[in-house]
């Protein structure tokens, strides 16, 4: 059945957010970012940065409307003294793609990281304290090969709970619980790939999931072949409260698509993803998303109809 035209996300009409040229020095692309929401209603960001040598930062920016982000004179100083990080983690390559979630008050932030001089990525995981200005390192949590690592922001049934994608030849979204956060265990998968079609390629966790009278919202992204490119689109899943393994429902469509030239045209053609979305007391959803690869984008959407379209 043909289904009626529905433009669930709307971008912000000012986009990009904040391009390279926004930072110090020879940063030239910013994407992939994770936000948080404080509690005197500040907004912080961590930047996924990339300089003209392809060395990556993780670049705290800060707003106060969650629009127009400042950047901080410096990136993120890495815990270089500790042995376990400099053994596993290259000081200016091997992590990327933050999600920051609080979790009784204090701030993680999961990562993908390239280790074993890159043939492989394995899920990172930093504490970073109230002024988002220390790292410190808590290790790696997952095997070989996986990546897209998202903590729940709270404990449930007095376990950590993550979404992740394991690199196999299914590119499923899987689910595991935690004691610690370090020692992941209770593996299931939440969704196939196969149930997603518009999503022949591969899906994935995107940003950290909300908790609505419904269910766990979860911005998600998907990746299908086009000719000879990789398009990645937006989607959203509702997962259950109290089994965040158990799907209770996917939009159809996808909710976002590359359309406009900065999601058409960088260094990665094609591609929207996101790491972060914050919904807001009136209900709107902010989605921040990298766009090509390239710079970083806001779009905002209703919560009541992102569930509604899962339903």
């Amino acid at each position: 059945m043909l289904r009626d035209k529905k433009h669930l996300v709307q971008r912000y009409p000012d986009n990009p957010i904040l391009t390279g040229d926004d930072f110090p020095g020879d940063i030239v692309t910013v994407f992939n970012a994770g936000v948080v929401k404080r509690d005197d209603g500040r907004y912080t960001m961590i930047c996924r940065c990339e300089d003209s040598g392809l060395g990556r930062y993780m670049w705290v920016a800060d707003s106060v409307d969650g629009i127009r982000f400042t950047p901080r004179p410096q990136p993120l100083k890495l815990p270089v003294d500790d042995p376990d990080f400099m053994t596993y983690c290259h000081t200016t390559k091997s992590y990327w793609d933050p999600r920051i979630t609080r979790i009784d008050g204090r701030y993680y932030v999961a990562h993908a990281a390239d280790v074993t001089n890159g043939l492989t990525c394995q899920l990172g995981l930093f504490e970073i304290d109230e002024a988002f200005e220390k790292l410190t390192w808590l290790g790696l949590i997952s095997e070989p090969d996986n990546r897209n690592g998202v903590l729940f922001p709270e404990k449930i049934g007095g376990f950590y709970h993550r979404l992740d994608r394991p690199n196999d030849n299914a590119f499923d979204i899987w689910a595991c619980q935690s004691p610690d956060l370090i020692h992941w265990g209770r593996p299931r998968r939440v969704l196939a790939r196969s149930e997603v079609f518009w999503a022949d390629q591969k899906i994935g966790p995107g940003a950290v999931p909300i908790r609505t009278d419904k269910g766990w919202l979860c911005i998600m992204h998907g990746v299908r072949r086009q000719c000879t490119d990789q398009v990645y689109s937006l989607g959203v899943m509702l997962l259950d409260l109290e089994d965040p393994a158990k799907l209770i429902g996917i939009c159809p469509g996808a909710i976002l698509f590359p359309q406009m030239t900065y999601e058409l045209i960088g260094q990665s053609p094609s591609v929207v993803f996101t790491n972060a979305a914050i919904l807001e007391p009136d209900g709107e959803m902010r989605i921040y998303y990298g766009a090509a690869d390239t710079v970083l984008c806001l779009a905002t959407a209703n919560v009541d109809e992102l569930i509604a379209a899962c339903q």
